[in-house]
């Protein structure tokens, strides 16, 4: 890489941003040398932190010219390194590009920017019962930019899906700095779904800067089920049966032993610490007659699966609890 290209560069983002929107100093540098997979470490050339898209622009049509490398960031809580810097490349934070562009109850969609963190999208539209569904463990922090980088899921994508099931458009810009549109606001779109391409490709098709998701009716009733086994293959078994019964649960998760004592110890959630493995089971129906039948055929499958305790929560705020353990599984075992 040409170092004088990289001074040139950073002499004009100097220029062009605040200074606390560019990072050039080693200490400062130091928190974003890894995203969540901190195994790998790697200091970048410079941080830059765009406030709006007049900036972001203007920052990649430089790199372009200087032939500098972009590392494009959000959170930085993913696991797959997708974040991870490069000494050569300027890494780009898009947390500031933080807003909800509009909503649109009538055809259920939101346009928003990428910094837009996973939990804010539903909270945003939770007085129209509406919520989004892909819901990743990190969905307090994690942003919806990174989420679409990387096609991120979670607990609930058994029957909702992941991130390219629930985004209908976003806008891309390109190493140059043009801006392109993929999908629409539509379920259905004429011609080759480079939507589907983009989701997922890690910043390699270009950097997300516009995203419209589609958002979807909060559902009347929820159950959730928790079993126990005696080993992970008899759990692993009672997943496989309780599909072929024909439920699909809105939510479905296993945990072998040590992350149920590690998640018990962190969270506090309720999970019976003697069980060589547990099934989170969610159920949710639009009707309580529905809903209580969905109980009934579940908990039978799972007791003829060779579970050993069900328990099933209470109330919302035992769901919530249940799910706590699941979703701070990670950071628990990294305790």
């Amino acid at each position: 890489m040409n170092s004088e290209q990289q001074t040139l560069l950073l002499d004009a983002l100097r220029t062009l941003l605040p200074t606390e929107s560019l990072l050039t100093e080693p200490e400062a540098l130091k928190p974003y040398e890894c995203d969540g997979l901190t195994a790998l470490r790697e200091q970048p050339l410079a941080v830059s932190i765009p406030s709006n898209i007049k900036e972001l622009k203007q920052i990649v049509t430089l790199c372009h010219t200087h032939q500098v490398p972009i590392v494009t960031r959000g959170a930085g809580t993913g696991l797959a390194g997708g974040a991870r810097p490069s000494p050569d490349a300027l890494l780009v934070t898009l947390t500031k590009l933080n807003r909800i562009i509009k909503i649109y109850p009538e055809s259920r969609t939101m346009t928003l920017e990428p910094g837009v963190t996973n939990l804010a999208i539903s909270k945003a539209v939770e007085h129209l019962g509406l919520y989004y569904a892909p819901d990743p463990s990190s969905q307090i922090a994690c942003t919806i930019g990174g989420n679409v980088a990387e096609n991120s899921g979670g607990v609930h994508c058994i029957k909702y899906g992941l991130t390219v099931n629930n985004v209908l458009q976003i806008k891309l810009m390109q190493s140059n700095g043009e801006i392109i549109t993929l999908g629409g606001r539509s379920l259905d779109n004429p011609g080759y779904d480079l939507l589907a391409l983009a989701i997922g490709s890690e910043g390699m098709l270009g950097m997300v800067i516009e995203i419209t998701v589609r958002l979807l009716e909060q559902p009347q009733q929820k159950r959730l089920l928790l079993a126990a086994f005696e080993s992970v293959e008899l759990a692993g078994d009672a997943v496989s049966d309780i599909i072929t019964a024909g439920i699909l649960p809105s939510g479905l998760e296993m945990m072998d032993h040590k992350t149920i004592i590690a998640a018990e110890s962190f969270a506090h959630a309720g999970y019976p610490t003697d069980a060589e493995a547990i099934i989170l089971c969610e159920l949710d129906s639009r009707s309580g007659a529905d809903i209580d039948q969905l109980v009934k055929k579940s908990r039978s499958v799972l007791q003829q699966s060779g579970a050993i305790k069900i328990i099933v929560a209470e109330d919302e705020a035992q769901q919530i609890k249940m799910w706590a353990g699941r979703k701070g599984a990670f950071p628990a075992i990294g305790r």
